[in-house]
């Protein structure tokens, strides 16, 4: 924790942040601010730097970081609906921007439309479009988001791939090609981890088949029965080549990383909260110590999402909760956080601000969000609702219970048409 501490200061230091988040001392507001999140242990580093940021600037006010272990939320999910359907909302919670937030909690009326701080801060300038109608509800805004993360990446270890003799697959077919050779070498070609890294790899390697305009119309409904069997088919082919019948269950999606950089393990796919693991945590330089590349056969295409917050209505401490929001959404709290998190900033004008923090895996990530085609992320709540989310892992269990890659597309557009979702 004491490197953390440390870091954060020079942070604060290099990017000009001390002017910026000093503590006054005729600063009005006071009591708490309680934040609600699923970055703990490894990921926390980056909200405890926006944190100390707050701390500040209003140093009257206790902020509670009440935060919830388990990766992608899954677990963090459960305890907010718990509490938002109890009356007890937490002052301001993380949730992936999209559906997740829209399709749960804006149709039912418990977020505040955040269209005035919007226009106060001139933040529809400084935007992306497709951000902006992600956060866009019948013409309110209802989420502030603090990144952008990629989640079709292929993380990998130079120096392996130099021993096996391998270059980085660039398609699926190139992979399925080469998986034999790695495992006869003795090495887990792709490394899974639990339930929910199965589901986000689904969504690259379904983006490798159909691609981004395939992808798109699984969402739209014109992407039928029949491309999801080639999408389930091809994925049956990939499982193959992983360690889903040995170990996955019990890993979390940072030992999956770790069994790449002890090179027991050639390639893993995951979110670029990887990079920050990698280099927040275990201090490793992208592109030198690890390898990043778009998942197979999506170069050209970044599938995104975006952790945000907004402001549930009825809670207590609504004026420092919109201070929090004004933070996280200002250019200063989008560089202190997104480089220890992995992630790009949702401003387009703030890398150029603290351009040297910003290390090799982060610049590519950026280069690439200005001109490679977007799609949204399944997984990661940007492209279906919350209850499509929570039913579609029905599917990977059909197929690997059932081998039979329909049966695992007909269960798809069932449950689009139980979630009202995929253009239903």
């Amino acid at each position: 924790m004491k490197k953390y501490i440390s870091l954060f200061l020079t942070l604060l230091l290099a990017l000009g942040l001390v002017g910026f988040a000093h503590a006054q001392d005729d600063d009005e507001l006071s009591g708490e601010l309680e934040i609600f999140s699923w970055w703990a242990g490894d990921e926390a580093p980056a909200l405890e730097a926006l944190i100390a940021l707050y701390n500040e600037m209003h140093p009257n006010v206790e902020v509670i970081n009440a935060t919830v272990t388990g990766g992608s939320g899954v677990n963090a999910r459960a305890v907010l609906k718990t509490r938002m359907l109890g009356g007890n909302p937490p002052d301001s919670f993380q949730v992936h921007a999209g559906e997740e937030l829209t399709g749960t909690w804006v149709v039912a009326d418990r977020m505040e439309d955040l269209t005035f701080m919007f226009e106060e801060n001139g933040w529809f300038d400084v935007l992306p479009e497709d951000l902006l109608d992600t956060i866009t509800y019948e013409g309110g805004v209802f989420s502030v988001p603090v990144n952008i993360h990629r989640s079709n990446v292929l993380w990998y270890l130079p120096e392996t791939l130099d021993e096996l003799g391998l270059e980085v697959p660039a398609t699926i077919e190139e992979f399925l090609a080469v998986c034999p050779d790695i495992q006869a070498a003795g090495l887990t070609p792709l490394v899974v981890a639990e339930p929910w890294t199965v589901n986000h790899l689904w969504e690259t390697i379904a983006l490798g088949v159909l691609g981004a305009e395939g992808w798109n119309g699984i969402w739209t409904g014109e992407t039928g029965v029949a491309g999801l069997t080639d999408v389930y088919a091809t994925f049956l082919d990939v499982l193959e080549c992983t360690n889903i019948d040995a170990d996955a269950a019990g890993l979390s999606w940072q030992q999956a990383t770790d069994r790449v950089i002890e090179g027991e393990a050639v390639f893993n796919i995951m979110g670029d909260w990887a990079a920050g693991y990698l280099t927040t945590t275990l201090g490793l330089e992208p592109g030198e110590d690890f390898g990043f590349a778009a998942s197979f056969g999506t170069d050209g295409i970044f599938m995104w999402l975006s952790d945000s917050f907004g402001l549930p209505l009825g809670i207590t401490n609504r004026e420092n909760t919109l201070a929090w929001l004004e933070l996280m959404l200002s250019i200063e709290g989008q560089n202190a956080f997104n480089t220890l998190k992995g992630s790009i900033p949702a401003r387009v004008d703030a890398v150029e601000a603290a351009m040297d923090e910003y290390n090799a895996y982060l610049l590519s990530a950026a280069d690439d969000w200005a001109v490679d085609v977007l799609v949204g992320s399944l997984a990661h709540g940007t492209a279906a609702n919350e209850r499509f989310m929570g039913d579609f892992g029905q599917t990977i269990e059909i197929l690997l219970s059932t081998g039979n890659p329909q049966a695992a597309a007909n269960a798809f557009a069932a449950i689009c048409s139980q979630a009202a979702a995929c253009g239903q």
